[in-house]
């Protein structure tokens, strides 16, 4: 028994199985992000004042992903239309240019974790607070980690403050991007309270922060392989049933505009508000 309307839109509705079936894929997708999204505009507009950090994400670096991203939706879009027109060759490499930007997305976003995942927040006994980086730049360490190796003091190299105080923020912002580093202090194990990299357990932006992020980067890994997948072996069916074959690549197509649609949303409610 064949099954209908995989290669010919319904004439009814215009639409064939597989984009019914994305559609009903991506209404869940946006539940779901939607709800992350929500989770944490709601915890970050009831943060008490003070408490919610700012300016710990790279800007720059995220808006050059953005860009990236972008770009892959056109060629995405370059690519349908070309073979739309009969011309697989384009559609080839309009293809592997978005499977590049994919990767120089995820790559960017895995130098961007690593850096997180060096940089400190020490919490003295005395009240104050510092960010910034420990000498050496070693990964995960908390406060258990000093007694462990038996540091009696380490070297920190402080950054700008990264707290919503309107009196400090807008200037320390300003500065931090870049090399706005001061001087390595020498702060006693005895006089941190609490020390912590920016993973999830330092709070709850980072909680939410590696959660939407690492959510999207594994669609945007998903995304790549399905459309190397219709690329190098799936190309066959171009020659058996070009019309199935326009109908998968058009299908993947409205999977990687909804990639790029939410980051269009992560970026500025994560790492500008």
């Amino acid at each position: 028994m064949e099954i209908p309307y995989t290669d010919k839109a319904r004439p009814d509705t215009g639409l064939f199985n597989a984009k019914v079936g994305i559609w009903l894929f991506l209404a869940s997708e946006i539940m779901l992000f939607g709800a992350l999204f929500s989770a944490y505009i709601l915890l970050r507009v009831g943060a008490d004042p003070g408490t919610w950090p700012q300016g710990l994400l790279n800007i720059p670096i995220g808006t050059f992903n953005t860009a990236v991203l972008i770009t892959s939706s056109v060629t995405v879009v370059l690519g349908w239309a070309s073979l739309k027109m009969g011309n697989f060759g384009a559609y080839r490499k309009y293809q592997a240019i978005t499977i590049l930007c994919a990767l120089g997305f995820l790559g960017i976003k895995s130098f961007e974790y690593k850096d997180k995942w060096t940089h400190y927040e020490v919490w003295k006994t005395d009240g104050t607070r510092m960010t910034g980086h420990i000498e050496g730049s070693p990964w995960f360490w908390k406060t258990e980690t000093l007694t462990k190796l038996k540091l009696e003091s380490i070297k920190f190299t402080p950054d700008a403050t990264h707290y919503n105080d309107p009196k400090t923020h807008a200037a320390d912002a300003k500065a931090d991007h870049g090399t706005a580093h001061k001087e390595a202090v020498e702060i006693k194990t005895s006089e941190i309270k609490r020390l912590s990299a920016f993973v999830p357990a330092h709070s709850t932006f980072f909680a939410i922060y590696f959660t939407i992020t690492a959510l999207h980067g594994l669609h945007v890994l998903c995304g790549a392989l399905v459309i190397a997948y219709i690329l190098g072996p799936g190309a066959k069916m171009w020659k058996t049933n070009p019309e199935q074959y326009m109908n998968r690549v058009e299908v993947s197509g409205l999977f990687w505009h909804f990639v790029d649609l939410v980051w269009i949303f992560l970026f500025p409610v994560v790492y500008l508000l």
